[in-house]
């Protein structure tokens, strides 16, 4: 305006002056709210919301992330379980498959030579009944007056006694036969039971290496987590030195001995036979802390 005023531009002047009074009456309406005593405070307080509220947008994110992960976690977990559970029903039907093949083809084999021995008894008994008939007839030619040399008596009793021996050595034979089979069965089951018996007490001990696992993990932290230098490790040392010493074991031993009572003593109670594990956090702020 003092460029103007100066070069005698007064249209010029005029209109930048109005120019300028127009930008200071927007000025004074947008810095009229600045001035009222609680414009700030109310700034403010809108600001620390729009603040709480961005952090509570984040705050609920990364739950909805670690609560996403936790169940892809859980998801794994139980497809492993699943897949484990599955591997395992597969590898028992195979067995039994096997274990029913073997018998069967026992069963067969067995079934093959009780019929052997049925067709032995059934010569045997055959031959019986032609030595019965043979008398019969004898007799019956005597009282006609008919009697057959003696010739034809050896012969037939040669005959007899040869076709006896042969079937009393096929019947020790396919006895034999099933004694062996027999006791192949039975060791088969015997080894079957005794894969048994120890796929049972492979699962105890499994069963009982973890729960000791847990325990020890709720006791003195999770060792795959923790390193060598961690605060825990000095605990776990002196804690677990009886299963390193055999002084130590001892001395524990001595020192737990002293405050044996009965189970029904009024002032005490009985050793526990194992840990004892800490309770359940009852707050939040105990949780916190545990975590």
């Amino acid at each position: 305006l003092r460029r103007r005023e100066a070069e005698g531009d007064e249209a010029g002047w005029a209109q930048e002056r109005e120019e300028a009074e127009a930008a200071r009456r927007e000025l004074r309406e947008v810095v009229q709210p600045l001035r009222e005593p609680g414009y700030r405070e109310a700034l403010r307080r809108k600001v620390e919301r729009a603040r709480k509220r961005r952090l509570r947008l984040q705050r609920k994110k990364q739950e909805a992330k670690a609560a996403k992960e936790e169940e892809a976690a859980r998801a794994a977990e139980r497809e492993a379980k699943i897949d484990q559970w599955r591997a395992k029903c597969i590898q028992e039907v195979e067995e039994k498959n096997r274990e029913r093949e073997l018998k069967a083809a026992a069963d067969s084999v067995l079934s093959e030579v009780r019929k052997k021995q049925a067709d032995t008894k059934r010569m045997v008994d055959i031959l019986h009944a032609l030595e019965k008939l043979r008398k019969l007839r004898k007799e019956a030619a005597a009282r006609k007056g008919v009697c057959p040399p003696p010739s034809a008596d050896e012969a037939f009793e040669n005959q007899v006694e040869s076709l006896k021996t042969l079937l009393k050595n096929r019947t020790e034979l396919y006895e034999a036969e099933e004694r062996a089979l027999r006791v192949m069965l039975e060791g088969e089951q015997e080894e079957e039971r005794k894969r048994e018996m120890e796929k049972k007490q492979k699962k105890e001990r499994e069963k009982l290496l973890q729960q000791k696992l847990e325990i020890d993990s709720k006791l003195f932290g999770d060792p795959d987590e923790f390193p060598l230098a961690h605060l825990l490790q000095p605990f776990r040392e002196y804690y677990l030195q009886a299963e390193h010493s055999v002084a130590a074991l001892i001395q524990i031993r001595h020192e737990w001995d002293q405050y044996l009572v009965p189970a029904d003593h009024p002032e005490g109670s009985c050793i526990p036979p194992g840990w004892v594990l800490p309770s359940l956090p009852t707050n939040d702020t105990w949780a916190t802390a545990v975590r």
